[in-house]
């Protein structure tokens, strides 16, 4: 709800669907998700919850999650920073660059442990893929826009 003056005084008008507020709720969802993706990842680092076998998980897959999560995350991001302010841009990019990779070390550790044992460093390059496809779609839009400067 926001307020709007009228002739009579001020009453409370309901927000359009695809206001700020909407904005704000998807990225503190994502923020949720990727603080109990990390959490997560950090449990089973410490092996007290072990998760190894639950799904047939090869590296090409692995890498193509990572490729369409990136790439994906990466446009999210360039649509989402669109006109806002730098400081909230870059609380932006921290949420859509550092949140993913939670979810992916994640997803590699359900992965059977032959595989997780037969490629340690998996993980990391699947990591390595997000970071890059994120930053085409960042980097084009920035190329993009007069003075080689995102918009906003």
């Amino acid at each position: 709800m926001t307020l709007q003056e009228t002739n009579g005084g001020i009453r409370r008008v309901p927000l359009p669907a695809n206001s700020a507020g909407s904005e704000r709720r998807l990225e503190l969802f994502l923020l949720v998700l990727f603080f109990v993706g990390w959490l997560a990842a950090i449990v089973l680092l410490m092996a007290s919850a072990p998760l190894a076998g639950i799904f047939q998980l090869g590296l090409y897959h692995l890498y193509g999650v990572a490729a369409v999560l990136g790439w994906l995350a990466g446009n999210i991001y360039v649509y989402r920073s669109r006109g806002t302010p730098k400081v909230l841009r870059r609380r932006l990019l921290l949420i859509y660059l550092l949140g993913p990779p939670g979810l992916l070390y994640l997803l590699w550790s359900t992965a059977p442990l032959p595989a997780q044992q037969a490629a340690p460093l998996a993980s990391v390059y699947s990591c390595v893929v997000f970071a890059i496809l994120f930053l085409v779609p960042v980097t084009f839009a920035r190329s993009g826009s007069p003075n080689g400067r995102s918009t906003g």
